[in-house]
């Protein structure tokens, strides 16, 4: 929402076309905001994936591996990316924006390995529908990683042109699904409360 209004205001930004670390590159007249706003929700999901486990410890080991995903997820795609701007020279990347991608990654690829641990604690047996949605977002998951990574290919290809896109149907399907799993903490607090 926040890099909706903000996109508002550099004119010459596409929200298919330019990845969302445009917006917050030193050439952007957000970049400031941006950034701000990446480190609070990079500490946000910080504070998520800390009550996660506090929530979940009694599930041991995929408990702490999941919280500890969501945390690297807020690092990485959070304050990684509000601390070192995605900047450009003619050739590739500033030092900044190498650190910058290599973070973005990390979170990335934390984000995707969460709903396989996420089947571990919360067992099909346990909860179908949530399995069955972990399964789905895991594949769309991947999904929108490899049309993401088109970016990387030489030519003005569909995939590559509407990177922007890609990025945001995948932050989309993280999303919604870090929503469900804050439903299931909820849900587990008033299953505990019940006599």
């Amino acid at each position: 929402m926040a890099l909706s209004v903000f996109g508002t205001y550099f004119p010459e930004y596409s929200y298919l076309k330019d990845t969302m670390s445009t917006l917050g590159s030193s050439v952007s007249p957000v970049s400031d905001q941006i950034s701000l706003w990446w480190i609070i929700l990079g500490v946000l999901f910080i504070f998520f994936g800390t009550g996660f486990q506090m929530k979940f410890s009694a599930k041991g080991k995929y408990s702490k591996f999941a919280s500890g995903l969501i945390i690297l997820y807020g690092i990485g795609e959070g304050i990684g990316s509000g601390v070192f701007k995605a900047d450009r020279i003619a050739n590739g990347l500033t030092t900044s924006g190498i650190i910058h991608e290599i973070l973005g990654s990390i979170g990335i690829i934390s984000i995707l390995l969460l709903p396989l641990v996420m089947q571990k604690l919360i067992t099909k047996k346990e909860n179908p529908l949530f399995f069955l949605i972990s399964q789905i977002v895991l594949i769309s998951g991947i999904f929108f990683v490899i049309l993401f990574l088109f970016r990387y290919s030489n030519g003005d290809n569909f995939f590559a042109i509407y990177k922007g896109l890609w990025q945001r149907l995948l932050i989309l399907n993280s999303y919604i699904y870090l929503l469900i799993i804050a439903i299931q903490m909820i849900k587990s607090t008033n299953d505990k409360k019940q006599p």
